[in-house]
């Protein structure tokens, strides 16, 4: 397909890019699991390499070029001034382009256990920007995947993905059931539920001993890990910390963790 030029806003073609909300992205007509929102050539060809497909293309004039290498002529592109876009967006395309990409079916829980050494569990971690800055770490520290919780940001949201400079769709993921389930399929499959939390009987992460398979339990900011988080936790382990500081934003407890048990 040629590229087409942009003169009119009220295209139907471009109702994905016209201020839509991550929520309404996920509810799109003419898709099975919902879109998200690629922004830059980087996190498009991440994206691609992932398997994931591109629905269209919203693209300035000098990133045309590049955007047509990365998607071929299969997948319309569109085009305009940056006034015009940013008309459409409500926000600038200071990356040059972003794609409407169709969400993937999710992998299941078990299939991700499978070989896996070092898991990540994020317990209703509520800003996009942490999940993001979470899943930049898991990718460059190391962990074969990230378990969600159904209160948990969603890490195609388009700020976590940006944030994570398009890691999240290079690091497996997919979300968890409740807690004794989940529980249940984690130590079946020999992993070892460690807490990260402020607790009287935590143990110190410099004398935390790591087992072979290890799951890392992340909670929400402010309130942290839940009862039941802790409930199915075999240890809490604690981050020692001076100057009387008690506590991490969570994206930097997820980074030091992940460091010292890798």
């Amino acid at each position: 397909m040629s590229v087409v030029e942009i003169s009119d806003l009220s295209d139907p073609r471009l109702v994905d890019y016209s201020h839509q909300t991550d929520v309404a992205l996920k509810k799109a007509r003419g898709t099975e699991h919902g879109l998200y929102i690629a922004e830059s050539a980087l996190v498009l060809q991440r994206a691609l390499a992932a398997g994931h497909r591109a629905r269209s293309v919203l693209a300035l004039g000098n990133t045309v070029d590049v955007a047509r290498a990365l998607v071929g002529d299969e997948v319309p592109i569109f085009s305009g001034p940056g006034e015009l876009l940013e008309e459409l967006t409500g926000y600038l395309l200071h990356r040059g382009l972003i794609a409407a990409m169709h969400r993937p079916v999710l992998p299941s829980v078990p299939s991700l256990l499978e070989g896996a050494r070092r898991v990540i569990i994020l317990e209703n971690v509520a800003d996009p920007t942490n999940v993001g800055a979470i899943f930049r770490s898991v990718a460059a520290i190391g962990a074969d995947a990230v378990f969600v919780t159904p209160r948990c940001s969603d890490p195609f949201y388009r700020r976590a993905i940006r944030v994570s400079m398009g890691t999240v769709l290079q690091v497996p993921w997919t979300r968890l059931g409740d807690w004794p389930s989940s529980r249940q399929l984690l130590v079946a499959s020999g992993f070892q539920i460690v807490a990260l939390a402020l607790s009287p009987d935590a143990v110190s992460l410099r004398d935390f001993e790591a087992p072979e398979r290890l799951a890392l339990v992340l909670g929400a900011e402010g309130g942290g890990l839940t009862p039941e988080a802790r409930a199915s936790a075999d240890i809490t382990v604690q981050i020692p910390m001076a100057h009387g500081i008690d506590s991490l934003n969570v994206a930097a407890t997820a980074a030091v963790a992940m460091w010292a048990l890798a």
